[in-house]
């Protein structure tokens, strides 16, 4: 059995020997059918189409690549008309096929047989996109080609004004509803302790306590205020105990926090607090109350001492350590890119109870990891400070070298004014280079020249890419500058300090060298690598840890 499909001759040239408007192609049965095109082939003149070359050699080459990548031919237009004007017979049957979505590929020549004018490109690309079709040509690839390269250009040009009016009437929106006195975002709505009940003509979003929930909510207060207990073991409580997290899956640190932190669970609710994904983080004027859209869990008093406690908490993390960890904050895993953390461990022979410092890679906890744990091995932080330590000393009882770099440093702040003056240039003329070619876009649809706007686009494009070069380069310099900037009081100071006593450093002196020099320890196994802002002789370690 087989199955015809038809093929549509279309336009006065192809169509001028055919018989009937379809011709049958069978099938076989059971085959795969390969993705169907339509072919669109066109000229501007009489004259072209009465000889015949152009639009047949456009159609030998559409088939011959349709061959090469497998398509099947379904329809075929052609027609003598302008590339300039959107209305064309044949393209507008094309673009009715391609709203029916009958095919899967539309195949040019070149893009400017489609279209001369880059407006007129964009709203008929924008038609296959919308109805998942690809544009193909035989003669280049439709990104990279200039007029493409001009669409492309005028699309995402089109789209970020788009978006940003989406967002600008979203924010308004919002804060509308906000000020009505209804939640406003549906995935902060859903609040872990409460159920959210969409809003209605009558009345705003509003959420009701999830009993189950709730009763977790005041465990985790509990726990942080009346039992001293940390937000991290409060997480490895909820886990053992099998508490129900909102959305599934684990408990985790943040979300402990983020309880902790809601002024939501003593009934007040507010929008608009975040920046960068961070709660609570924004200015307390930015935010908006809602008022009666969640009802109390806990009480006001509870909430005031877990504010407090989580204040305390954040001072001891600082200060009052019981013990002393020289690179704290300085340690990397080289395996999995995560910092280590620094602790200890109470083994000793014969089950004696004996303190070892240790440097741990964060990777291997289960709260970060819960699968796939890092490999990478702690290590003794005696030896590991001793190495490193041994490395950095052997900088400071070479003053040369830090006084070459105040040097460079110094030389680098003093450009730093010119560098910014740089960047504002360039990001000036990257404005102007938009502006341009905004004009561009006029022209083209003006009718000038093909040639012409091409060979411009071309050049502003070249333009623009020597320009974000410049710019990447310059802003890499001003980072540099910028952190030398800081850094060059530190430096001063510390190599005054390392004349007066370098044999007899405390503590503190020695971690504001490690700050002041801008230290960094990548552990791979055995292998320890130092690097810092100041050459580093035998930078990487090979040891055998005890």
């Amino acid at each position: 059995m087989t199955m015809p499909t038809k093929v549509g001759m279309k336009g006065s040239l192809l169509g001028r020997n055919m018989e009937t408007k379809y011709s049958e192609i069978p099938l076989v049965a059971g085959t795969t059918k390969n993705k169907s095109a339509a072919l669109y082939c066109r000229v501007s003149t009489d004259s072209q189409e009465r000889e015949g070359t152009s639009l047949q050699t456009q159609l030998a080459a559409c088939l011959k690549y349709c061959e090469n990548k497998n398509y099947e031919v379904a329809y075929r237009y052609s027609e003598t008309f302008s590339g300039l004007s959107l209305e064309r017979p044949e393209l507008n049957e094309l673009r009715e096929l391609v709203r029916s979505e009958a095919v899967d590929v539309v195949v040019c020549y070149c893009l400017d047989r489609l279209s001369r004018d880059p407006g007129h490109g964009v709203i008929i690309i924008q038609e296959l996109d919308k109805h998942g079709i690809t544009l193909e040509t035989v003669t280049e690839d439709v990104d990279n080609s200039e007029l493409g390269k001009l669409i492309s250009y005028i699309r995402g040009f089109a789209s970020k004004l788009e978006a940003e009016k989406i967002k600008e009437r979203t924010m308004r929106g919002k804060r509308a509803k906000a000020k009505a006195g209804r939640i406003t975002c549906g995935g902060s709505a859903k609040l872990y302790g409460y159920d959210y009940h969409k809003a209605t003509p009558e009345i705003g979003g509003r959420r009701t306590i999830n009993e189950e929930e709730a009763i977790w909510v005041r465990r985790v207060y509990q726990w942080f205020v009346d039992d001293c207990i940390s937000s991290t073991a409060i997480t490895f409580r909820l886990r053992k105990l099998a508490a129900p997290t909102k959305l599934g899956g684990l408990w985790c640190r943040a979300a402990v926090i983020n309880i902790l932190k809601n002024p939501a669970y003593i009934g007040k609710t507010y929008a608009f607090t975040t920046v960068d994904g961070k709660p609570f983080s924004k200015a307390r004027e930015d935010w908006i109350e809602i008022p009666d859209a969640t009802p109390a869990i806990i009480s006001n008093e509870l909430f005031e001492a877990a504010q407090q406690q989580l204040q305390l908490n954040a001072k001891k993390s600082v200060r009052n350590v019981k013990r002393q960890y020289l690179l704290r904050g300085h340690v990397v895993c080289k395996r999995c890119g995560r910092s280590y953390y620094s602790g200890y461990t109470y083994d000793g022979p014969g089950g004696e109870r004996i303190v070892t410092r240790r440097y741990c890679c964060t990777g291997k906890l289960r709260m970060v990891q819960p699968v796939n744990l890092c490999d990478n091995p702690s290590w003794n932080a005696d030896k590991l400070e001793t190495l490193v330590w041994t490395r950095i000393e052997d900088i400071l009882k070479q003053p040369d070298i830090i006084i070459a770099e105040i040097e460079k440093q110094q030389q680098e702040s003093n450009q730093l004014n010119v560098f910014e003056t740089e960047l504002q240039q360039i990001e000036h003329r990257l404005e102007v280079t938009d502006s341009e070619q905004v004009k561009l876009l006029h022209w083209a649809i003006k009718g000038f020249p093909e040639e012409q706007v091409e060979a411009e686009n071309k050049k502003l494009n070249s333009y623009r890419e020597n320009l974000n070069a410049q710019k990447a380069e310059i802003e890499k310099q001003i980072k540099s500058s910028q952190e030398a900037t800081l850094n060059l009081p530190k430096l001063k100071n510390y190599v005054e300090i390392v004349k007066q006593k370098l044999t007899t450093l405390d503590f503190e002196t020695k971690r504001m060298a490690l700050d002041m020099l801008n230290i960094k320890v990548c552990i791979d196994g055995k292998s320890v690598e130092i690097t810092g802002s100041v050459p580093i002789e035998d930078a990487t370690i090979v040891t055998t840890q005890s």
